[in-house]
Formats: C-alpha cells, structure tokens, sequence
C-alpha cells in the first residue's frame, strides 16, 4: 500500500511538472482520487456523458500538483462501463480528449509488435547510448517491413512477412518481385569480382 502511495505521488509530481512546463498529457483518473468541481460544461460529442473543469483535493496532491484539470467521463459501448480521463488539455473538445486517449492504446500496440515480431526483449548494452540505438535500429527495421507489406499485393500479416524475411536473409533476392512471390526458386546470386589484397605491399606500408 505504502508502495502505491509513493508512485501515486510521483505521478502526481510529474503532472505537476508538466503543467508547469506546459506538456499536455492524457489519462485514466485514479480510481478514488478526489477532485473539486470548478465548472461544469456541457457533455458534447458521441458517449460523453461528462466534461468538468476540476482541482484535486487532498493536502499532498495539491502539493504536488495544485494545477486547474479536466475531467471527462466517456461511454464505452464495447465494454458497456465508464472511462473516466484526466487531462491538462482545456480548449480542445472531450470527445477528442477522448479519442486522444483511444489513440494512445495504438503506442502500446505499435511497441508490442515490435517486442513480438523482432525479438527485442533484452538489451545488448546497458549505457544510454546502447539503448538509444537497439531501440531506433528497431524502429528503423518496423518501418522498412511495415512498407515491404503495404507494397506487396499478396495480403502478408506482418508475422508472417518477418518469418520468411529471416529465412531468406542470405539469399539474393529483389525484394519488390520476392513481396508478391515468396516461394519461387531464388535467382543465380551474380557473381563479384573479389578483388584481391596485396599483403606484401600493405605491410611495407606498415613498416614504413
């Protein structure tokens, strides 16, 4: 419980932050968090069923976070329950806070299928820099198969498409015919002219 509590605090803290620096963010209301109504506005847009300007109350939270909020309060058909959402957004209309934060499920799904598809479950380095460039490597490499299965007529699913595309990594290949025609006998791999190192001259180049 004491653990809950510090992570709701610094939660609260970073909402403070960004307020102060003008982040705007998107998110489910704590369930339980109290909060004192300033204004209400009228429900507009598909399933709103709420749209109030707030203030949370409790000694700490205003401590942390003592900024104007907004709370909306939107319908799920699908699941038939309430979604109540908090931001620091006040201009824009709740059903596009709303969709803002339908949205924000895609992030999560886009970095699941890069989890999944290419393997990244672990990391090969721990400093920043060795993060920074396994996650953008990996972003990179989403990017070119995502356009691989949007050029390709055949209807791939991107599991598939990165299965073959691994059995076929030291294959020659044109990718644009392969895409429409995975499992047609490879073509001859040209050959190359292999050009050839003069070790001799290279190491009375060292020795000068």
């Amino acid at each position: 419980m004491i653990r809950h509590a510090s992570l709701f605090s610094q939660l609260l803290a970073l909402f403070g932050k960004w307020c102060a620096e003008k982040v705007f963010f998107v998110t489910r209301m704590k369930q339980g968090a109290g909060f004192e109504i300033i204004e209400h506005r009228e429900p507009k847009g598909e399933n709103i069923i709420m749209d109030n300007i707030v203030i949370l109350t409790g000694f700490y939270v205003r401590k942390h976070c003592p900024y104007i909020l907004r709370h909306v309060v939107v319908h799920d058909p699908k699941k038939g329950e309430e979604i109540v959402i908090l931001t620091n957004h006040l201009s824009f209309a709740a059903s596009t806070i709303a969709a803002i934060y339908k949205d924000r499920w895609q992030i999560e799904i886009f970095f699941k299928t890069i989890k999944q598809n290419l393997k990244v479950k672990t990391f090969v380095g721990t400093t920043e820099n060795a993060l920074q460039i396994q996650i953008w490597t990996a972003l990179i490499a989403i990017l070119l198969i995502k356009y691989l299965q949007f050029l390709s007529q055949r209807g791939w699913s991107l599991s598939n498409l990165v299965t073959l595309l691994r059995w076929n990594l030291f294959t020659y290949r044109d990718l644009h015919e392969w895409i429409n025609d995975p499992y047609g006998t490879p073509p001859i791999e040209p050959s190359h002219d292999q050009l050839l190192l003069n070790l001799k001259c290279l190491g009375q180049h060292n020795a000068d």
